[in-house]
């Protein structure tokens, strides 16, 4: 299976996407771009570009494209959960940790969602601390701020 890279530059900063020939299985935020920007000729990456437009032209709220990611069985379990966070919303990591089946795993939970592979598709961003704070953000607190005000935004 192959996999290619490509750079997108989005509202928050550039991202790095990464894909197989069907499913994304990486974005990150990145400093600059290390090869091709834009989506190049693969039909995922093109996709994922295209979604990632509508998602913050505030016209896409929940993301189609296919994709994979491998962690250990909790960091999974973690992971769908964050997939079920509607748009706009925000959970708790207390929240975060009984959904995914693990109730006093707050800090673990906190650090499975810090290691999502997939930022912004898979909606890391949504979590917040118990009292109302951003808590932590893999990527910087303004980028979670950002994304969380576009969200909020585009909702009204």
């Amino acid at each position: 299976m192959n996999s290619e890279k490509c750079y997108y530059q989005s509202p928050v900063g550039w991202l790095e996407i990464g894909a197989t020939d069907d499913k994304i299985t990486q974005l990150v935020f990145c400093q600059t771009p290390a090869g091709v920007v834009g989506s190049a000729n693969n039909p995922v990456l093109q996709q994922g570009c295209a979604e990632l437009d509508e998602y913050f032209a505030g016209k896409r709220k929940n993301f189609e494209v296919a994709i994979a990611f491998s962690g250990t069985p909790f960091q999974y379990r973690v992971w769908q959960e964050l997939l079920k966070i509607p748009y706009g919303k925000t959970i708790s990591y207390a929240e975060l940790s009984c959904a995914s089946g693990s109730p006093k795993a707050h800090r673990a939970a906190g650090s499975a969602n810090g290691k999502n592979p997939i930022a912004i598709i898979i909606p890391c961003h949504r979590v917040i601390s118990s009292n109302g704070g951003l808590g932590g953000y893999a990527y910087g607190l303004e980028a979670k701020k950002q994304l969380l005000e576009l969200e909020k935004r585009m909702q009204l």
